[in-house]
C-alpha cells in the first residue's frame, strides 16, 4: 500500500532504491515530494534529475555512487526508465549498460536515495532487469485507485483540511473532474477554501464551483438530446459556441459518446457488471455508472439513428459553407 510507503518515508525509514510504476502522476509527484521533505530542507538537499530517454543509466549509477558533499544523503531522480518496458530491438534511443545496473541493484549506495520512474501501464516482466528492479527496489504502484478507494482518498483529503463531504458530492466531483488525482486535489483545495474550516462540501457546491470540461458538457448535451430536452441541449451548445468551440469537434465528441453508450448498453445486456464494462472499454467506472443510471436511457435504435445523423452533420460541415453552427443546431432540435 502506498500509504505504508509514505508513512515509512515520514518516519525517515528510507530505501536506497525506489521504483515508481504507473501512469498516475499524482502518486509519482507526491512520493518524490515526500522523499525530498524526509531527506532535508529544500535549500540544503542535494538532488539530481536525469531523463533516461536522453542519457544512459551509467550517469545515474555514477551519481548515486558519488558521496554527497553537504548532507548525509542525496536524492537522485531517474525519469522515463523505458528499458523496463517492452521495446523493439533497434528502437531504443539510448544504449544503457543494463548489466552494470543489475550488478549495482544488488548493492546500491546507502548514502543516496535513487528513484527510478517508469510512467507506463505495464513493464516487461520477462526482462531480467525488471525482475532485479522489483527484487531490490521498493516498488510503488502509481495507479489510479478503484472507485471505492478513490472515494476514500477524497474523503481523507477533505477531512485533513478540517471539512466534510457527502457521497453525492464525491460522485459529482469525480464525474466532473474524472479520475485525474492531481486535478481532483486542486479542485478539493478550491472547495475547502470556499467553505472554510468545518464546512461541508455538497453536490450543489461542486456543480457550481468545479470547472467543467468539454467532455462533460458534450455528455450533458447528449443526455438532454436523448431526453428530448431541446432547450437544454441548445443552451449547452450555445454556451460552447460562445467559448469558441468548433461545431465539427463537438460532432466528433457527441459521436464518440454515442459509440461508448452503445458499447456500455450492449455489454450490460450481455450480463457484464459495470466494473467489467469499464475494464473492457478502458473507461473509468464512474463514467459507466453515469450511463447505466441515466433516467432516459436511449434505445439501441435511437443510438444508431443518432450516430447516423451525426455522420450526416459531419459530412455537411466538411463539404459545405454558410452558417456552420446551424447544422448541429438542427440535429439537436430534431426529435428521435
Amino acid at each position: 500500500m502506498i500509504s505504508t510507503v509514505w508513512n515509512n518515508i515520514k518516519k525517515g525509514q528510507l530505501s536506497p532504491v525506489y521504483l515508481l510504476v504507473g501512469e498516475e502522476s499524482y502518486f509519482i509527484d507526491e512520493t518524490v515530494k515526500r522523499l525530498k521533505e524526509a531527506i532535508g530542507p529544500e535549500e540544503e538537499i542535494e538532488m539530481s534529475t536525469f531523463d533516461l530517454e536522453e542519457m544512459p543509466v551509467d550517469v545515474v549509477i555514477d551519481e548515486a555512487d558519488t558521496i554527497p558533499f553537504f548532507s548525509e544523503r542525496k536524492l537522485i531522480i531517474a525519469k522515463n526508465a523505458s528499458f523496463l518496458k517492452a521495446t523493439e530491438k533497434g528502437k531504443e534511443k539510448i544504449d544503457h549498460d543494463i548489466k552494470r545496473l543489475e550488478s549495482w541493484l544488488a548493492n546500491p549506495s546507502d548514502f543516496s536515495v535513487t528513484v527510478f520512474i517508469a510512467p507506463y501501464e505495464k513493464l516487461d516482466e520477462r526482462k531480467k532487469v525488471t525482475k532485479m528492479m522489483k527484487e531490490h527496489a521498493l516498488l510503488v504502484q502509481a495507479e489510479t485507485p478503484k472507485e471505492q478507494d478513490l472515494a476514500v482518498w477524497i474523503q481523507s483529503i477533505v477531512k485533513a483540511e478540517g471539512n466534510s463531504i457527502n457521497q453525492n458530492a464525491i460522485e459529482q466531483l469525480v464525474a466532473m473532474v474524472g479520475p485525474n488525482m492531481l486535478q481532483l486535489q486542486m479542485e478539493i483545495e478550491k472547495l475547502t477554501i470556499y467553505v472554510g474550516e468545518g464546512g461541508e462540501i455538497t453536490a450543489t457546491l461542486v456543480e457550481d464551483l468545479v470547472a467543467k470540461t468539454l467532455e462533460q458538457d458534450a455528455f450533458k448535451m447528449l443526455n438532454a438530446y436523448f431526453a428530448n430536452d431541446s432547450v437544454g441541449a441548445l443552451s449547452i451548445y450555445h454556451d460552447l459556441l460562445r467559448q469558441k468551440q468548433e461545431p465539427i469537434m463537438l460532432v466528433g465528441l457527441l459521436a464518440s459518446n454515442v459509440r461508448t453508450m452503445s458499447n456500455v448498453f450492449y455489454l450490460l445486456k450481455k450480463g457484464y457488471h459495470p466494473q467489467q464494462i469499464a475494464k473492457n472499454l478502458k473507461i473509468h467506472p464512474y463514467r459507466v455508472k453515469l450511463m447505466v443510471e441515466q433516467r432516459n436511457r436511449p434505445s439501441e435504435e435511437s443510438l444508431l439513428k443518432a450516430l447516423y445523423q451525426l455522420a450526416e452533420v459531419d459530412l455537411q460541415l466538411k463539404s459545405t459553407g454558410g452558417n456552420r453552427e446551424r447544422y448541429l443546431e438542427l440535429f439537436l432540435l430534431r426529435r428521435l
